[in-house]
């Protein structure tokens, strides 16, 4: 993340505007406590209560922790929901939290969860999904001087709940916001392989041996066998997607962070289009 101005995405945008509103409105108008436990996901309730596995995303216990999470989800958000769609960015946001609920459904086994609650499971997929597409991007907090990597505070958030799940009351409900890292890091490895696997290119077919007749009059001349050519290099694979690939790069960490090999390919992809457009 540069120190550039954040332009919000419209998922993002709309997704900071659903939280701010329903946690405004529960500090301020409903403060019935009725109204957050209806909302909120209560694993031993999920069968009565199934539309909680979504609602539990938008209801903060408190502003501050509201306001954080809000950061976060600026923080991170648009740019991973530009390099897809709105739509699968919104899927991926909701799967991460429903994720984070399942999890916390699967420590009712052995420990005794309190009522989730909260969008940080979901945001905390969403910065794993970041730092997969940018690993080496910094993050610029001013005014403050550190310029941490993207991977040291997402480790800092990972270390924070599991230090609030040890130490405080409600301990396992901050274990279980782990789940949302851990299905969004499972969704984007997936998705990786997926990828992958549709790039491959199919096996080469086995070459079938040509039979011809030759005369004796025709194999007595003597034949002269002119070397094959020598195969031109391939052109490189998908130039618009690694042009894409290094643009981004550099806008999130600038020219200084691509390596020697990345500069060469930018530089090779330049002259390419360069000579396409004359």
């Amino acid at each position: 993340m540069s120190g550039d101005r954040i332009r919000l995405s419209p998922v993002v945008a709309g997704l900071v505007l659903a939280n701010a509103v329903v946690g405004v409105l529960l500090a301020t108008v409903l403060t019935l406590p009725a109204i957050p436990e209806v909302l909120r996901f209560d694993p031993g309730l999920v069968v009565q209560r199934p539309w909680t596995l979504l609602t539990y995303m938008f209801v903060q216990p408190n502003l501050v922790l509201l306001g954080i999470n809000l950061l976060l989800l600026v923080g991170f958000g648009p740019q991973v929901e530009r390099k897809s769609t709105g739509s699968s960015f919104l899927l991926y946001y909701l799967a991460c939290g429903i994720g984070s609920a399942l999890y916390a459904l699967g420590l009712t086994s052995f420990l005794a969860v309190s009522p989730l609650q909260g969008p940080t499971g979901a945001v905390l997929g969403v910065a794993v999904a970041f730092w997969f597409a940018w690993p080496n991007a910094r993050l610029v907090l001013d005014p403050l001087p550190i310029r941490p990597r993207v991977g040291t505070l997402l480790a800092c958030l990972a270390g924070i709940e599991i230090a609030a799940a040890v130490l405080l009351k409600n301990g396992p409900s901050h274990l279980a916001n782990l789940g949302g890292l851990i299905t969004g890091y499972l969704i984007v490895r997936i998705n990786m392989i997926r990828a992958k696997q549709r790039r491959t290119p199919p096996a080469p077919l086995p070459l079938k041996p040509v039979m011809t007749s030759v005369s004796a009059r025709q194999s007595a001349r003597p034949v002269t066998v002119r070397p094959a050519p020598a195969p031109e290099p391939p052109p490189e694979s998908h130039p618009v997607e690694d042009l894409d690939r290094l643009l981004d790069k550099i806008s999130a960490s600038g020219m200084e962070s691509l390596t020697a090999e990345e500069r060469s390919l930018l530089h090779r992809l330049s002259e390419r289009k360069r000579k396409d457009s004359s």
